[in-house]
This record gives C-alpha cells, structure tokens and sequence, in this order.
C-alpha cells in the first residue's frame, strides 16, 4: 500500500475581502457596478484550500484567533484545512481587503494589513519534518527564522512574494527553494526585463526550481540541470483573475509533494489556475484534481517552449 503524501503546511496572508464587479476594464477610470459580494482570501490560505479542493492534506500553521467562533477559523476548517498546529491568540485578526474587478476580469487589490501576521517562533520541527512543502508569502518576513529552520530541516520551501521588505524580504528569497514569483514583482526585483534574464538573475546554486507567472502569458521555468522554458496559458474565458495565483501556488505545492517531475507540477499548476479564473472570487472556482486532469488531456494542452535565450544550469 502506497504511503499518502504529506501534507502541505503554510502560513503568511488571512483575509476576508469585498469585493465589487464593475462594467468596465479598470483602465476605464470609471464603471457602473454589477455585483457586490463578500469572501475570504490570502496567498497562503487560498493556495492551502486549493490543495484540500484537490484532494491534498493541508495545514495552516500562521497565527489565529483564539476564538473558536471566528469567521475566518470556521471558513479555513470548512473548506478542509487542518488548523491543529496553528498557534492561538487573542485578537488576532485579518487583513481587510477592498477589490475591484473590470469586465475584463483584472482587479486591483486595496488592503490593510496592519495586522498580526506570521508564526510563533517556537513552532516546532515535528510539524515541520512532517511536510511534504512549506508554502510562504510575502509576509513570513515576520517569522523568517521558522523559514531558515524548515529549510535546514530538508523541507522543500515554495516562496511567494509580489511586494518587497528589503533586506528581510532578500532573506526570504534567499533561503526559499522553489521561487514562483509574479514576473512584475521578479522585473522589478531584478532590473531585468527579458523572462530568461529574471530567471537567470534569480538563480542560485540552492535553487530547486525558479517560475514567473505571468497570466495570459503563461508561465517560465528554470530548474536545476535545466534550461529556461516558457509554458503557455490555457485558452480560457476570463472571468475574474482573483486569487489565481495563490492557486497557482497550492496546485504547485500539491503536485510536489505528489513526487511529480517540476515540469509536471508547473503544467499541473497552471492547468489549475487556468480553471480557476473562470469563475468569481478566489476559492468560488477552485477546481478538483478530475478537473485539472481533464484539461491537462486535451489534445490542445499546451507544453513547454525552449526560450530563445537559453541558460543553463550546471
């Protein structure tokens, strides 16, 4: 009998976001509006309930609420994730989210997060041993040691990040090990332009894996012993962009730690994502790992492209 996967633990952004649709791109300036509604999101919390939705076992192990009545505990636990490990306390609340999404299906976020974030410094290295992947976001700069440790301890760390601390937020990439990054965050990170230039800007002889996702554009990959590919997207009907990349990072994450090939964890990300921009919110489309499969067997899934610029790692 084959032994289940283990699971994949994570803590960074808790958030619960309005969220307003518009009937205009938002480069219109102006739009009447088509729907209110209400969600829960995060990076990491929306990518550890993707990883439920596709069958995987997922942890949360950020900071929460003490109460047991908390709106965003009860929802974490109703979409499947396991919270036992998650440090308590009181007060601890969200980050509060205003988003505006366009005809077109982009959104612009508008936050406050002047909120606890993070984990408890003594979170312990059983938790950590027994993970399959550790998914970070930008703001595990508040518990970067947790990182550091999780990656001693041999745990595949998949980082991301779309806002930069400085120097704490160079340490976070520093000593992640699976890098899937937003290309405009890696742009500006890295001064360079070219997706074969930012992959090659961000590698490191640590590096299991580096990927910029970049929306229509499809996804880029280096990985050790290899070189730069581009995987293009999915032709698909946008609805709403919301959270399509914390799914990204969940499908990654959940692939992982399934002992796929990092070509086919991409390909099975981006199939996911791909799914989920479909339809409104960013949990409301979440698909299952059927789901997934099923567009990843269309005569019309795409596959990886050689970059022109080619650089390969030795």
């Amino acid at each position: 009998m084959e032994r289940p996967a283990r699971p994949v633990i994570g803590f960074g952004a808790l958030s619960v976001d309005d969220i307003i649709y518009v009937d205009a791109p938002l480069q219109a300036g102006k739009g009447r509006v088509l729907r209110r509604t209400r969600a829960f999101g995060g990076n990491v919390a929306t990518a550890l309930v993707a990883v439920a939705r596709l069958g995987g076992a997922a942890s949360f192990v950020g900071w929460l609420n003490e109460a047991p009545d908390d709106e965003v505990v009860q929802e974490l636990r109703a979409s499947g994730v396991r919270l036992d490990d998650a440090p308590r306390a009181a007060g601890c609340q969200p980050i509060r989210a205003t988003i505006t999404v366009g005809s077109d299906g982009d959104r612009f976020i508008a936050y406050d997060d002047d909120v606890r974030l993070g984990t408890s410094p003594d979170l312990s290295d059983a938790i950590l041993t027994a993970a399959g992947a550790l998914l970070i976001d930008g703001y595990a700069i508040r518990s970067s040691d947790v990182v550091r440790r999780a990656r001693d301890l041999g745990v595949p760390v998949i980082a991301d990040i779309e806002w930069t601390a400085g120097e704490a937020t160079n340490l976070l990439l520093e000593v992640s090990d699976h890098l899937v990054l937003p290309i405009g965050f890696a742009r500006r990170h890295t001064r360079r332009q070219a997706p074969g230039d930012v992959l090659a800007d961000l590698w490191s002889d640590t590096r299991s894996a580096v990927i910029l996702t970049d929306g229509a554009e499809g996804a880029y990959l280096l990985e050790a012993g290899g070189r730069p590919r581009h995987l293009p997207a999915h032709p698909v009907a946008v609805v709403d962009t919301t959270g399509a990349g914390d799914c990204f990072h969940g499908a990654y994450a959940h692939a992982l730690v399934q002992k796929r090939s990092i070509g086919d964890c991409v390909r099975f990300a981006a199939a996911t994502a791909a799914i989920s921009v479909g339809g409104r919110g960013g949990r409301e489309a979440l698909p299952s790992a059927e789901a997934v499969e099923q567009l990843l067997g269309r005569d019309d899934a795409p596959g990886f492209r050689d970059l022109r610029s080619e650089v390969e790692v030795r």
